[in-house]
């Protein structure tokens, strides 16, 4: 009897597949995908983070990468079982190319494939030292005045940066920074983590002190070191401040803290970076090869400039700057936004016998944060995930795996679903006059955040004290700011003693035009977006994140960011690329990005 199992199916095609990509045919690869079909690769094949969209562009990608990428031995992967479910079958899937090993997920309809993800795991000759060949660490045997790893230790942290050149430098020190120094460690990746701050997690400790993650532990872990079983499923910043800062010490990193750069220039002769650093007040002089932008999405502050905020008698600041709300019991206070650090700063504010006032200048998503977890999270993210199975990594590459270009159509039914469960909730709001969206195609949280990085709230309280007018709603865009308080275009005055812009903040290649010039940031372009056209995150579609954890238009820069979940799963391949190139590797980048929106 013929085995018509999907595990048979999926092995069968995927020999056929890699035959037809060992024999170099690319009218056959295809004939192997449906007409809506997709492939995301990370590195493995084009040196780059890049979905091929159609056949088209998968046999445009083929004709330049493959000849060059020599894929081989397909195959289901070791101890995984292939599904189906509702006419889609599924499959963890594994395969070499002729410099690396790859991993990846293949989503069949029918006899056909619909979306394919391959991700470079390793390159072959560089591994990480880890299982079988982790360092023996103990020093057996005898050898007179050999240095203890204290030492040894000691000696990298004086020589690197001075008689030794990094071959990577970061600039930025917070968790985007410290999970690809890790990753740059374990590779043999010579490095330094540039942090303005005192210590590690002071990019954390230094916000306003209600502030703790929106996201929920299982989706926060950093690479190799993952948080302990009673670890709190949301982290006050503090005791993530602390943990970054052992984390640091622990993977032995080279981190630079009281470390400002001044500025960078790229050397097109040579292929290096000049980099010169105010290290505790000593200038210091680094010429590495690869510069990383590691500053963070919420790190560039978008400060207004209102008429008349010379006047203001009272405090006023930036929210990146808030303190907190204990100097102001007693005190009426006007926060401007209404986003994820304007209600933080607005529920403290309230805690704390603040008058406070919101002003709302548009509309935004609003989720509660157990339906979220519950709809949006449980199934890769969360204990009953843990329990099935799910592995951290497992369920990265499953998020991975979804195209940009039709994640919404996956997001809009939970969001619906939400809608329903909470609708009591949502009318209370809107009852209290707060303007609501769902984002422009009903799509949600997670999509916006691709999108555009703002516009959006995880309720862990504030919202129903906004539906009991404890904390008050103003509409409108700012006029000017007068000694007392501030005028919207309407004419409405609030009263304040204090002024908190909770305004957001700019792309990160505002960061490369402070450190290099505006020219090599108009060269590069925005970060972050997806091209799709919705508010915020204007066309044309790219397909991917802007200019984030790949190659640029400048050569050897880079840019790192994010949440701690991207922080910890696109180090990966960003580390990867990276070594490859310290190992003087060719990296035919295909589909290097095109410049959008400059400035």
């Amino acid at each position: 009897m013929l085995d018509t199992s999907p595990q048979a199916g999926v092995n069968q095609l995927l020999s056929d597949f890699g035959a037809a990509l060992a024999a170099g045919d690319i009218a056959a690869t295809t004939a192997f995908f449906q007409d809506d079909c997709y492939w995301r690769d990370l590195v493995s094949f084009t040196w780059n983070i890049k979905t091929c969209e159609g056949k088209a562009e998968i046999a445009d990608m083929l004709t330049h990468q493959l000849a060059a990428t020599q894929p081989s031995n397909w195959r289901v992967a070791e101890g995984e079982v292939a599904s189906e479910d509702g006419g889609v079958t599924t499959a963890w899937i594994q395969f070499e190319t002729a410099l690396s090993r790859g991993f990846g997920l293949i989503r069949l309809k029918g006899d056909k494939i619909w979306t394919l993800l391959t991700t470079m795991v390793e390159l072959k000759g560089h591994e990480e030292h880890k299982g079988f060949s982790r360092p023996l660490g103990a020093k057996h045997g005898a050898d007179k005045h050999r240095p203890t790893w204290k030492e040894e230790r000691e000696a990298e942290a004086r020589d690197l940066g001075y008689t030794a050149q990094p071959y990577v430098v970061i600039i930025g020190g917070g968790q985007g920074g410290i999970a690809l120094g890790a990753r740059l460690r374990q590779l043999g990746v010579p490095a330094i983590i540039l942090e303005k701050n005192d210590k590690p997690g002071d990019s954390w400790r230094n916000r306003y002190k209600s502030l703790c993650l929106h996201d929920p532990v299982w989706y926060d872990h950093l690479p190799y070191i993952k948080f302990p079983e009673n670890w709190p499923v949301f982290a006050p910043k503090d005791k993530i401040g602390d943990w970054l800062e052992m984390y640091t010490k622990v993977m032995e990193l080279n981190y630079w803290s009281k470390s400002t750069c001044k500025s960078a220039k790229f050397d097109e002769a040579t292929k290096e970076w000049t980099v010169v650093v105010d290290r505790d007040g000593q200038e210091v002089t680094l010429r590495p090869k690869q510069l990383v932008l590691a500053t963070g999405m919420s790190a560039k502050a978008n400060m207004p400039s209102y008429p008349g905020m010379d006047t203001f008698k009272g405090d006023q600041h930036h929210s990146s700057k808030h303190p907190g709300p204990d100097a102001y019991k007693g005190k009426k206070a006007v926060v401007i936004g209404s986003n994820n650090s304007a209600h933080d700063i607005c529920a403290a504010l309230w805690e704390n016998d603040v008058d406070v006032t919101m002003v709302q200048r548009s509309s935004t998503h609003i989720v509660r944060s157990e339906p979220l977890m519950e709809y949006g999270l449980a199934g890769l993210y969360s204990e009953q995930a843990v329990l099935s199975g799910m592995t951290t990594e497992k369920a990265d590459l499953i998020f991975a795996s979804l195209p940009y270009k039709i994640l919404h159509e996956f997001q809009i039914p939970i969001y619906d679903k939400i809608k329903e469960v909470d609708a009591d909730f949502y009318a209370g709001l809107e009852k209290a006059g707060f303007w609501l969206d769902w984002g422009a195609d009903g799509s949600g949280l997670f999509m916006k955040y691709l999108r555009r990085g703002s516009g959006y709230y995880i309720d862990v309280g504030a919202s129903q004290l906004i539906i009991d007018g404890k904390i008050k709603l103003a509409h409108g865009n700012v006029k000017e700011i007068v000694p007392d308080g501030v005028v919207l275009e309407d004419g409405t005055k609030l009263e304040a003693d204090l002024i908190v812009y909770a305004t957001g903040y700019g792309s990160m290649n505002g960061w490369a035009a402070d450190l290099i010039g505006k020219d090599v940031a108009d060269k590069v372009g925005k970060c972050w977006g997806l091209g799709s056209d919705t508010p915020k995150d204007p066309g044309p579609w790219v397909g991917e994140q802007r200019n984030m954890w790949k190659p640029t238009q400048q050569e050897a820069l880079w840019f790192h960011g994010g949440n701690l979940h991207q922080s910890r799963h696109y180090s990966q391949f960003l580390s990867l690329q990276l070594k490859a190139r310290m190992e003087g590797i060719d990296t035919p980048v295909y589909g290097l990005p095109d410049t959008y929106h400059l400035g």
